[in-house]
């Protein structure tokens, strides 16, 4: 029993990350998202971002990637259905599209707040 659960579980692993390959090599946007998480993770490290702070980095970060699939998911679902030309799929992708614009202004605004501080006080140790 305990063998036939961890063969799921492999399974599911195999499935999931079929699919992050997928969003990467098809993905041009979460390609550019996937490349920025990795220098906003450098920076917060190299600046040495409260532990607060950087859950709330990778909580952020994490949003937004996940946003991305979700959006390519949903996107997928729309192409099958589009042939039908229904008026709601263009506004579906559009929605999904916001959504993650959305998400994307939010993690912005919500690394300004965390990282400027960090930045002015790096600065400030060079010239002053």
């Amino acid at each position: 029993m305990y063998q036939n659960k961890n063969r799921k579980f492999r399974k599911s692993l195999k499935y999931a990350f079929r699919g992050l390959s997928y969003v990467v090599r098809n993905e041009r946007n979460f390609r550019i998202e996937l490349g920025v998480a990795f220098f906003v993770i450098l920076g917060a490290f190299i600046l040495k971002l409260k532990l607060w702070e950087l859950i709330v980095v990778f909580l952020i970060t994490g949003w937004i990637l996940v946003a991305e699939m979700i959006n390519t998911a949903l996107e997928r679902v729309v192409d099958i259905l589009e042939p039908k030309i229904h008026p709601f799929a263009r506004l579906i992708k559009d929605i999904m599209a916001a959504a993650v614009l959305f998400s994307s202004l939010f993690a912005l605004t919500i690394g300004g707040i965390i990282f400027i501080p960090h930045i002015i006080k790096l600065i400030r140790s060079f010239y002053g």
